[in-house]
């Protein structure tokens, strides 16, 4: 039975319910962002052989979907733009968008040194790409690629938590808050398939960076 038949709900009592629950509205957004993606750019393309979702509880496999292009594993993370970032600054009144990235859950993250922290932040290496959402910029839906590799992480972080990693750490460690253009630009692109070709010559040779850390299920 489908959903809106199994709940009875109308499309006022729809509008309402997330109209009324700002938090609720964000969580549908979240994965609203996933299914446009996978619909606006991963379903009609000559080198995609294959795109799935991994299980919401596997902490050990990242990615909203998983895709293969040209024989190639790519793991994209969506994420949206955060509406109260919108907002101009009380000082300045600049207006200064982010995109929180990390995981929905916290979990231990083993490193190549021994230590270990408990941690929402997501690692240098766990993904491939993020589709950041840009709807909450103009209104209609718009994504913005870009690479693992160059997103911020808490490397020479002072503030926070953050503050207490070890160097190793912190440079292993995506910074939770990440800041993004008005009209981004590179390292962002409009073209996942660019930044999926890139990707796939850094393995070739070897440059793409070494997961440092390691995410095991616990029990």
């Amino acid at each position: 039975m489908a959903f809106l038949e199994d709940w009875d709900l109308s499309y006022d009592e729809i509008n309402e319910l997330l109209t009324a629950n700002p938090s609720l509205r964000s969580f549908v957004m979240g994965y609203a962002a996933e299914i446009k993606c996978r619909n606006m750019y991963f379903t009609d393309h000559p080198d995609l052989a294959g795109i799935y979702k991994p299980d919401d509880h596997d902490r050990t496999e990242k990615g909203d979907w998983i895709i293969t292009y040209k024989g190639n594993r790519i793991g994209v993370e969506v994420k949206s733009i955060q509406s109260n970032s919108m907002q101009p600054r009380k000082r300045g009144g600049l207006i200064k968008p982010n995109y929180q990235c990390d995981a929905s859950d916290a979990r231990t993250v083993h490193f190549s040194d021994g230590s270990s922290v408990h941690t929402t932040a997501l690692l240098v290496g766990e993904f491939d790409i993020v589709a950041v959402n840009t709807h909450a910029f103009r209104g209609e839906w718009d994504f913005a690629f870009v690479k693992n590799s160059d997103l911020v992480t808490m490397e020479g972080a002072t503030r926070g938590s953050a503050r207490d990693y070890t160097p190793l750490q912190q440079k292993n460690l995506i910074k939770t808050l990440q800041p993004i253009d008005l009209n981004p630009k590179a390292p962002y692109s409009r073209d996942p398939f660019k930044l999926f070709d890139e990707i796939i010559e850094e393995r070739r040779r070897g440059d793409q960076p070494m997961m440092a850390g390691v995410i095991k299920e616990e029990a």
